[in-house]
């Protein structure tokens, strides 16, 4: 199975709000985490199984 990336400036769905991707980092596990700044400007870290993209 393989993780999914997301980059900076994607529109996701996080289990809380619609946000946009705007920081990336690894964790020493070797996972990745994804800093998303919801609309009320409230920064988040999720695992990409947390997230998906907001189509359209």
């Amino acid at each position: 199975m393989t993780d999914t990336v997301f980059k900076p400036g994607d529109d996701v769905f996080t289990p809380g709000a619609r946000g946009t991707v705007i920081d990336v980092r690894p964790t020493p596990s070797g996972k990745w985490v994804f800093g998303v700044e919801n609309t009320a400007g409230t920064v988040a870290y999720f695992t990409a199984g947390a997230l998906r993209l907001a189509e359209g």
